[in-house]
């Protein structure tokens, strides 16, 4: 649906699927016998690929359980049907049909499931509640979008600091791997200012490669990540914080602040300080559940188990425990 397959990407569950969303009472009363209906009359193949998958039960640690592979009896076909208030709750933890979500349905819903809802073709919508859906969640609302923001750069100031203070102590592999949260940290970033969902981790480098901002940003982030040294790991993240904040200033959504690097309190570490944009940004959210709560920010700013992620009931929990 990204637009982020290859050839790879068909060895599991990849092939010739569809999504029939159905009126809610015919799903309740006919999804059943159309499926059956189907596995008996799907054609075998569709431009040369198998509409049978072969499924794989016996090891239920294992996510990949299906695969193309020729049938001549009845296909085990990847056509999902079902009613489109059922499927986008199921997705999000939240039905956008029945209005607009509220400020905190929309911490509850991770990126990359706003990312996966809102692409992909659409090939008829006779009852057009997934265009109307679709619309709804095409990007977060102002207040919403102010908060993430706010948010993002509050997670990169708590870091800034320590990929000087790991190598002050001999910890290079410690500095690195700090170094590297920030780089992730500074690529989401990047995708919300320009209004982008951030996909899961295997395609968070594709989705920032097509960013307005990548070819000045990703030198920057290459070099964080190749720096055996401290002093050159600095040097490329302060050049990223600078571009990163100079970017924010030029959005206009909040009073511009300093964008150069500068040294983190008394110690002789170069950082940004990044709280400084957090709190410009944090000033400019007027909406009072939000500026009720801590600035933790939506789901994915700060749990990334893709166990988790997928278990609405215990995102919504967890989000309303940080409130």
């Amino acid at each position: 649906m990204l637009g982020f397959d290859t050839a790879r990407s068909a060895d599991h569950e990849w092939g010739p699927r569809l999504q029939l969303f159905l009126a809610p009472e015919d799903a309740a009363a006919g999804a059943a016998a159309v499926h059956r209906l189907l596995a008996d009359r799907l054609p075998k193949q569709v431009r040369g690929w198998p509409t049978h998958f072969r499924r794989r039960d016996d090891d239920p640690l294992d996510p990949v359980s299906g695969h193309m592979e020729p049938t001549d009896g009845p296909v085990d076909h990847r056509v999902e049907l079902g009613d489109t208030r059922g499927w986008l709750t199921a997705q999000l933890g939240v039905d956008p049909l029945a209005g607009e979500p509220a400020a905190r349905d929309w911490l509850v819903m991770p990126q990359q499931k706003l990312a996966e809802v809102t692409s992909g073709a659409v090939y008829h919508d006779g009852l057009g509640e997934l265009t109307a859906a679709r619309r709804r969640l095409e990007w977060y609302p102002d207040q919403v979008w102010r908060h993430l923001l706010a948010c993002q750069w509050q997670r990169l100031s708590q870091e800034e600091a320590f990929v000087g203070r790991c190598a002050e102590v001999g910890d290079e592999l410690g500095s690195a791997v700090v170094a590297a949260r920030l780089v992730r940290d500074l690529m989401r970033l990047s995708l919300l200012l320009e209004r982008r969902y951030a996909p899961y981790s295997k395609w968070l480098g594709s989705a920032f490669a097509q960013l307005a901002v990548a070819d000045a940003l990703a030198p920057s982030l290459r070099g964080a990540l190749a720096a055996t040294e401290y002093p050159e790991r600095e040097r490329h993240l302060c050049d990223a914080y600078e571009t990163v904040a100079a970017l924010q200033n030029e959005t206009g959504l909040a009073r511009p602040v300093a964008p150069e690097r500068r040294r983190y309190h008394s110690r002789p570490f170069l950082v940004l300080h990044a709280e400084r944009f957090a709190r410009a940004l944090a000033d400019t959210v007027t909406d009072p559940d939000l500026r009720s709560l801590p600035l933790t920010g939506g789901v994915d700013q700060w749990a990334d188990s893709t166990d988790f992620i997928g278990q609405q009931g215990s995102i919504r929990a967890a989000v309303n425990a940080l409130a």
